[in-house]
């Protein structure tokens, strides 16, 4: 078996540099095997260059975009499930049907999932907000918004096939009614909450360069901690300034501890970390 090129010290702090500087991605030194594996792999596939013509390829030309899209998705974690924290989707839906109990909704509702990945979240998120406005007999319109700065990840998203295990923590009345059997091995997000989503492309990182489009539900649940913590608040800032008034932003607990803005006040929940827009 062949063996790995050694990345050295002064091309991990380049390549460590770069990444931060394109996503605001921090890899700590622990992660060095990591970004040497995934470099070798990408280098070998385009024809065993080194990892200076490599990184060199980066800043150089239209392909080079390309390029680094490309690695992006191979660098960046992708790992996300349905309903993967239930008592985070628990508040949401009790959040909502409290709003349309008060009767405080506007026009439209509107949700952004963060870092959306594969799409897992905004599809879960589209279940619970159809469940609560059937129920409640409302045809308001309302819709999910997925961001990711992966390419391939949202491409895989907007397909909505996924492997049966992807499916596990699915409830079963969920897994009924929104999806059906793609084939014998994957199964596929019906169409009408298919429709309900839309998935983009965008750096969390230059979220001041994206329009300043309102939210209720802005969910950035396990994103924070790839970043440092004084970027952890940059991005946090720019999110609450997308908030409707009484919306709420929702992220994975413990992805920041001291961080306080005020538009928001947090909720007296111990299972989840949210905070509602009072202003």
């Amino acid at each position: 078996m062949q063996a790995l090129p050694e990345l050295g010290e002064e091309e991990f702090t380049l390549w460590r540099r770069l990444l931060e500087e394109r996503t605001g991605i921090h890899l700590v030194p622990q992660q060095k095997a990591f970004l040497q594996s995934q470099l070798t792999i990408r280098t070998r596939e385009l024809g065993n260059i080194s990892f200076g013509q490599y990184y060199d390829s980066l800043h150089e030309g239209l392909a080079s975009v390309v390029e680094w899209s490309t690695l992006v998705d191979r660098l960046v974690v992708k790992e996300t499930s349905f309903f993967r924290h239930m008592p985070t989707f628990d508040f949401i839906r009790d959040y909502i049907n409290q709003r349309i109990a008060a009767g405080s909704l506007a026009d439209s509702f509107d949700v952004w999932s963060v870092g959306c990945a594969t799409g897992e979240e905004p599809y879960t998120l589209a279940m619970i907000v159809n469940e609560c406005f059937e129920t409640a007999a409302l045809d308001s319109y309302w819709g999910v918004t997925g961001m990711d700065i992966s390419m391939p990840a949202l491409n895989f998203a907007r397909q909505g096939i996924y492997s049966r295990r992807k499916l596990d923590l699915v409830p079963p009345p969920f897994r009924e009614r929104y999806f059906r059997d793609h084939d014998q091995l994957r199964s596929q997000i019906v169409p009408a909450m298919r429709e309900r989503v839309c998935f983009t492309n965008g750096n969390v990182i230059e979220l001041k360069k994206m329009p300043l489009v309102k939210m209720d539900i802005i969910s950035c649940n396990n994103m924070l901690i790839y970043f440092r913590r004084w970027r952890r608040r940059k991005i946090l800032n720019s999110l609450a300034e997308r908030m409707k008034k009484g919306g709420i932003l929702v992220i994975g607990l413990g992805e920041i501890v001291d961080w306080e803005h005020p538009l928001l006040e947090p909720v007296a929940d111990d299972s989840v970390q949210a905070y509602v827009c009072v202003k």
